[in-house]
């Protein structure tokens, strides 16, 4: 399917959108992708074996209780910030307000039927890259609940889920494709520059973390140039991301050769 092009835009237009996605993409995953970057160069210069070494997600911010959950309320809070400018930036006076993003409640059977499609056709095979990527030496040890047992764990971690499927998948998917199109970037092109982005912040993980969101990017990213609505990757981000998060522990005490932490 070719899509039309859209309006063409002045020279001041065009520099106006590249230097509005820049400072997006610098207050939210392009920064991450820049520590990434380093903190794999990081890795890979140390003597220690790559699947030797560990990222932990979700760590603990506090040795105390009280001020563990106001930090990790509070880091939330600030990572969404770029999704809310995100919605600013792309906020219609017509209804639905967030049509440009496929945001709106007019199908959420249908969205959440095909988020759960998603999330069990990426996750299985994700799991499957992140063991090779392991065993091949290209990967770190991923410790994905690095918080301390307490009534708020579970929440905190179905919610810091939450925060990754609408940061990556409204910035990715919804914003880059709209304003990419709007500087006439063409289907592929954006759907190939895109899900590399979106691997460049998980390369502090290692190699197969990138090669396997490079690819879960592309799918993604060819199914949304069709439909046009980001809730079903939301959705499916979000269970990958609590299936993980919230299975970690289990996983490493049934299987831990496979998912513990290397000592």
């Amino acid at each position: 399917m070719t899509e039309a092009p859209g309006p063409a835009i002045d020279s001041f237009s065009r520099r106006r959108i590249w230097w509005e996605v820049t400072l997006v993409l610098a207050v939210s995953l392009g920064q991450s992708a820049v520590y990434a970057i380093v903190s794999l160069a990081d890795s890979l210069t140390r003597s220690t074996p790559l699947s030797h070494q560990t990222a932990t997600l979700n760590p603990s911010l506090s040795n105390r209780e009280v001020f563990d959950l106001i930090y990790q309320l509070l880091a939330l809070i600030f990572d969404v910030v770029p999704v809310v400018l995100v919605c600013y930036l792309l906020w219609s006076r017509a209804r639905p307000h967030l049509s440009r993003l496929g945001i709106d409640a007019t199908r959420p059977l249908g969205d959440a039927g095909l988020g759960l499609l998603l999330a069990l056709a990426i996750g299985i095979p994700g799991i499957a890259i992140y063991l090779v990527a392991k065993a091949l030496d290209i990967n770190v040890t991923v410790d994905a609940a690095g918080l301390s047992s307490h009534w708020w764990t579970i929440p905190i971690l179905l919610l810091s889920a939450l925060r990754a499927g609408l940061q990556e998948e409204v910035i990715v998917l919804g914003y880059l494709f709209e304003r990419l199109g709007q500087l006439g970037w063409g289907r592929w092109r954006i759907i190939v520059a895109a899900a590399i982005f979106r691997g460049s912040y998980h390369l502090y993980q290692g190699f197969g973390a990138f090669v396997g969101n490079v690819l879960m990017g592309m799918l993604f990213g060819f199914l949304y140039s069709r439909s046009k609505r980001v809730l079903p990757f939301v959705i499916a981000h979000f269970i990958i991301d609590a299936a993980i998060f919230v299975g970690y522990p289990w996983a490493v005490a049934a299987f831990p050769q496979l998912f513990g932490v290397a000592k």
